[in-house]
């Protein structure tokens, strides 16, 4: 069976995560690495994860799109969860056209996801701040 792999903080679930699932579901079994609580606060702000660990590796892991799941805490671990994986195919966003992708050597391809528009949690929250309530 073809072994895809997706990492990501999925924090604030929304539709664009779960097309991103069932996208690479579509090649076959899912690992989602999921990034941990203290890597998520120095990459997006000391208010973030909404979610800890424990409460959004059990939401990805009720997904029917996922197989398994994972965490780490810095990039070295996220590339030893990945080179033991030997992923076939990396799904990852387009918004990662042209940058680094940490592990993507221990792949075979890199396939791009189209996100869909105005799907993001940053959207979403941002979106929370600025509607008239």
């Amino acid at each position: 069976m073809v072994k895809v792999w997706i990492n990501g903080t999925f924090d604030v679930l929304h539709i664009g995560h779960i097309k991103l699932l069932e996208f690479a579901n579509s090649f076959g079994l899912v690992r989602v690495g999921l990034d941990s609580d203290n890597r998520i606060s120095k990459m997006k702000g000391k208010l973030r994860p909404f979610n800890n660990l424990k409460d959004r590796t059990e939401f990805i892991s009720c997904i029917k799109f996922v197989n398994s799941v994972v965490s780490f805490n810095t990039d070295s671990e996220l590339l030893e969860e990945i080179k033991k994986y030997q992923p076939d195919i990396f799904v990852i966003g387009s918004d990662y056209k042209d940058k680094n992708i940490i592990g993507s050597e221990f792949s075979k391809q890199v396939i791009f996801f189209e996100k869909i528009k105005n799907k993001s949690t940053t959207e979403i929250l941002n979106y929370g701040k600025t509607k008239n309530l």
